[in-house]
């Protein structure tokens, strides 16, 4: 199928090989600095209806770090291009972020992929097998007037040439991060008793390679005991590329009182706009303590020897040597509380697994049966847009409302993900309920007719009046069936 099998068929075609439909990747950038954000567009372009998409071969990027820009279970959005005076639909099949981690020529191998092209019939229409996939063009369609022609596409390969950073003015503390980017830090208090706790935050915000800052040169006064750093990195994608924040959060508990420094924090990176490297810092934080009125948190170190000496702080206490008097304690595990413990607490987590599985599956069964109630409703809500865009004739989004009720109903209707809708599963499903052959293929000529009617020419007014009233029509006739 197109979803999962390799087709025994010819070589892949590039753009040369078929006007028709074909695919091409493009770079933003060709020639960046080593770290630079750049972005590789895949995109169809086609004269023809496609029903189907299938990607054989992802490009790879040796010498790159990648970012998936685009939502795999996102509808692919379309729009028009101009190209040597004839119109092509196009979509961005994929959109990827790479940041090169070495300098020098970097190849970039072409992706391949398999589609159905719809051309006017020439005879008659075979039928398939293949899975329900969710088409830039929105839906599937297998119509009267067409007939579907496998095709296997492949698009150029690029070529990255990957400057050097510029070594003229770089700073000693530059970790490699490039792009644009604000610095900033944050503490919570700057008084407290020793053995209380201070956060300090550190955050690097932008747009760059964001994901790939992995450290911060900080110093702390040596009075103070100081946890590995939490990182949060928070990363945005979007067309427009790849941005967000890394915070490190530090963890500080002062032991002895006084007051100390916590020194300017510096962050470096390569500027793309200036071309020039940048070096922010944080402000220092002066931090008072006071002696609290506890005992010490933790013990630092413990050591054992021929006087039996313990540090705390900065004072060394000996332990006394006395020799204490102590009693052999029997202590039976079997017959403990500790025993009958271990005896029940599996048995209640079993049962508690139990419940919980009962309750998940319970709330499944209530999500597909409040879907199942409530399909015709969505349904009819989607031909009331659909309706909306009749009265106004915007052709497309009225084709895609159409489109959208017809198969949003029968995957609610019957639990089918819409990834396993097909024309075959559609059948199957309102046959088990035994709706009336010509309902079911009313039903399928209905999406047929609505998809040739989208990419028909000429004035479609009267046809989209039609198609909206066949849809109404062959929703009620399946539930007046079903009753």
């Amino acid at each position: 199928s197109i979803a999962g099998q390799k087709r025994q068929q010819a070589q892949p075609q590039t753009r040369s090989e078929t006007k028709d439909v074909f695919l091409k990747a493009t770079a933003n950038k060709t020639n960046p600095f080593q770290g630079e954000q750049v972005i590789v567009t895949y995109k169809i372009y086609t004269k023809v209806p496609i029903a189907q998409i299938s990607i054989d071969k992802l490009s790879s990027f040796p010498g790159f770090w990648s970012k998936n820009l685009l939502d795999d279970n996102e509808r692919l959005k379309q729009s028009t291009e101009i190209i040597n005076g004839e119109e092509y639909i196009t979509a961005d099949i994929r959109k990827i972020a790479l940041f090169p981690q070495k300098t020098g020529k970097l190849e970039i191998d072409p992706m391949e992929l398999e589609c159905i092209a719809q051309i006017r019939k020439q005879k008659t229409r075979r039928t398939t097998s293949d899975p329900f996939f969710d088409s830039f063009f929105d839906d599937p369609f297998f119509n009267r007037s067409y007939q579907n022609v496998e095709k296997s596409l492949k698009s150029n390969p690029l070529t990255i040439n990957v400057k050097p950073l510029p070594l003229k003015n770089k700073p000693a503390n530059f970790s490699g991060a490039v792009g644009n980017f604000t610095f900033k830090s944050s503490i919570d208090r700057t008084e407290l008793k020793t053995n209380e706790a201070i956060t300090l935050k550190y955050t690097i915000s932008g747009k760059g390679n964001i994901e790939l800052i992995n450290k911060l040169n900080v110093s702390f006064p040596p009075d103070f005991e100081v946890y590995d750093p939490k990182i949060t990195n928070r990363i945005k994608t979007s067309p427009l590329g790849v941005s967000g924040s890394c915070t490190f959060e530090y963890l500080l508990i002062p032991r002895n009182p006084g007051e100390f420094n916590i020194k300017p924090v510096y962050f470096s990176y390569f500027d793309i706009n200036t071309k020039q490297y940048i070096t922010k810092s944080t402000p220092d934080y002066s931090i008072k303590v006071e002696k609290g009125s506890g005992t010490l948190a933790n013990i630092s170190y413990i050591g054992v020897n021929q006087e039996d000496i313990k540090y705390i702080g900065s004072d060394i206490r000996h332990i006394k040597s006395n020799i204490l008097n102590l009693q052999k304690i029997n202590v039976y595990f079997f017959g403990s509380i500790a025993f009958y413990l271990l005896m029940i607490i599996p048995v209640v987590f079993f049962i508690l697994l139990i419940i919980i599985w009962k309750n998940q599956t319970k709330k499944r069964n209530n999500i597909s049966l409040m879907k199942n109630k409530k399909a015709t409703k969505v349904a009819r809500k989607n031909l009331r847009k659909a309706h909306a865009f009749l009265k106004s004739g915007s052709k497309e989004e009225f084709y895609i409302e159409i489109s959208q009720a017809l198969w949003g109903y029968l995957s609610d209707k019957f639990n089918i993900p819409r990834a396993e809708l097909s024309m075959d599963s559609v059948n199957d499903a309102l046959l088990k309920k035994k709706v009336n052959k010509e309902i079911i293929r009313q039903f399928i000529d209905t999406l047929n007719n609505c998809e040739f009617a989208r990419f028909a020419p000429g004035d479609s007014s009267s046809t989209m009046d039609e198609i909206y009233r066949e849809a109404l029509e062959i929703i009620s006739k399946i539930e007046r069936e079903l009753r």
